[in-house]
């Protein structure tokens, strides 16, 4: 009887506004939460049934379901803080974690990340952040993304000094030294110019290297090179008094090297070297203290402009040991780990991952997801345009739109509302039909 299905059709417009109620509920309780992504309740007619009647068959609605609760990923408001590990994704991309022991990928929109004990970059949970190493040259290691994690947490060994690059200006009108003139250290008036800088030896102590210009006077454009140095008891290295050139330093009429530095620089520079570049013998700065002997290629990227000598940069490659300070991430998704002695590591880039349907993604609590076969494959890669752009000292916020939640509440409670009123109804109706026998 169509009387008792209406009944029914009551019966399962409470259900689903009971459920699109705890959507909206959860949506309000999650509104402070990191990353979370609201939801909304999709409803759809019933299966109808047919009935037939003076002008034809017709159909009639059995009630109401919920088709589908789907996660809106609209973007979440950033909220900046004070942590160098709190980031931010601008974009449709999410954080790549894994639970350890487990090779289940979970991804994330909450980017409140601090390092653990064995300075792996964690959330909350404990979960891995993934990404892409560098090598010990600053370059991504090609690859799967891997558990971020800063190696050196205690002291970070030293490094040796094994290149010199000097950018200089040495003047053109500097006098010629007559050959007859012995080149001496200790003596300013045997050479044009000198510049030094600080090395390290293997152990990590600093080591003062001087080099010394002096102008040719058997060949134009010409500028002879020397070194001194001394060891830790104060004993000379290198070119005393009286000793002969260790390289040379030829231009052009331009005032550039001629012929040009080559290109790429080696390292180490092999003999003979070839113009604007030099080299120091391991031998040559045996330092005295126990550290290993080791030779020191250099770099003069050096002009010659009728301007005074001076050093415009110089840089080494070498440090010594050092504390870690800090680990940060920049705007790029680089973890930076910071050292007392100036060194910056590049540890890893974060990795981000995109799918086609993030709307079949699941929960699975603790504002994660992990893929199905609804969202498809995940798309990782680097932070850029297409998978999204990373903010540093920021933290996204829940997308739930409170005003919002409120309409849909008072609109799924009048809904409610109207279909118990139809079991009422309907109920008074049966009663009717009882009472007719007496």
């Amino acid at each position: 009887m169509g009387i008792t299905s209406a009944l029914y059709s009551g019966v399962s417009g409470l259900n689903t506004n009971s459920q699109a109620m705890s959507v909206v509920g959860n949506n309000l309780a999650n509104t402070n939460t990191l990353g979370f992504k609201g939801a909304r309740s999709l409803f759809s007619d019933m299966l109808s049934s047919t009935i037939s009647g003076s002008g034809g068959s017709s159909q009639v609605g059995r009630g109401v379901n919920i088709s589908k609760i789907d996660n809106v990923f609209s973007q979440g408001t950033f909220e900046a803080t004070a942590s160098d590990t709190d980031v931010a994704i601008e974009g449709e991309g999410f954080f790549m974690l894994k639970e350890v022991g487990s090779d289940v990928t979970y991804y994330s929109r909450a980017g409140a990340f601090r390092f653990d004990a064995d300075g792996y970059l964690v959330n909350p949970e404990g979960f891995h952040v993934q990404g892409k190493p560098f090598d010990e040259n600053g370059k991504l290691i090609a690859g799967d993304p891997t558990d971020i994690q800063v190696q050196n947490v205690g002291l970070v060994p030293a490094k040796v000094t094994d290149l010199i690059t000097m950018n200089t200006n040495l003047d053109s009108s500097a006098d010629i030294i007559p050959a007859a003139i012995a080149f001496d250290p200790a003596d300013p008036t045997t050479f044009n110019y000198s510049a030094s800088t600080t090395t390290y030896d293997t152990l990590g102590e600093p080591h003062l290297v001087t080099l010394y210009f002096r102008k040719d006077d058997g060949a134009a454009n010409t500028w002879n090179w020397y070194y001194s140095a001394e060891d830790v008891d104060g004993n000379p290295l290198g070119d005393a008094a009286g000793a002969a050139p260790r390289g040379q330093v030829t231009f052009g009429t331009n005032g550039v090297l001629d012929p040009p530095l080559p290109d790429p620089i080696p390292n180490p520079v092999a003999l003979p070297a070839p113009n604007g570049l030099g080299f120091i013998a391991a031998a040559d700065v045996a330092w005295g203290n126990g550290s290993a002997d080791t030779a020191i290629s250099l770099t003069f990227d050096t002009t010659q402009f009728n301007s005074e000598s001076t050093v415009i940069s110089q840089d080494q490659n070498g440090y010594a040991a050092g504390n870690l300070t800090n680990v940060g991430i920049d705007g790029e998704g680089v973890v930076i780990a910071s050292y007392s002695n100036g060194e910056q590591v590049k540890v890893s880039n974060l990795v981000l991952a995109k799918f086609n349907n993030p709307g079949g993604l699941e929960l699975v609590g603790s504002n994660m997801f992990i893929g199905t076969d609804a969202s498809g494959a995940a798309r990782s890669g680097l932070p850029g345009p297409e998978l999204g752009s990373i903010f540093t000292n920021s933290l996204e916020q829940s997308n739930v739109d409170m005003g919002q939640e409120f309409v849909k509440m008072i609109t799924i409670q009048r809904g409610f509302e109207a279909n118990s009123k139809i079991i009422t109804s309907v109920d008074e109706m049966l009663g009717m039909l009882i009472n007719l026998k007496r």
